[in-house]
């Protein structure tokens, strides 16, 4: 079983995490009805995926 030599310094360790932040979730606006959805996901207002309609969304009074 392999063990470590040296302790990690609190450096090494933070350089080594600095990219295991959590991106923003990136998004697009819908054709159809111009609302922010997901990409390659069906809009959840319209119901609407690549210019068809694909779900039947009800709508509110």
């Amino acid at each position: 079983m392999a063990v470590p030599k040296k302790k990690t310094s609190k450096a090494r360790r933070d350089q080594r995490r600095a990219h295991h932040a959590i991106s923003p979730r990136s998004l697009s606006t819908c054709p159809e009805c111009g609302e922010r959805k997901r990409p390659h996901h069906v809009c959840e207002s319209c119901g609407s995926y690549r210019e068809r309609q694909v779900l039947a969304v009800a709508e509110e009074d």
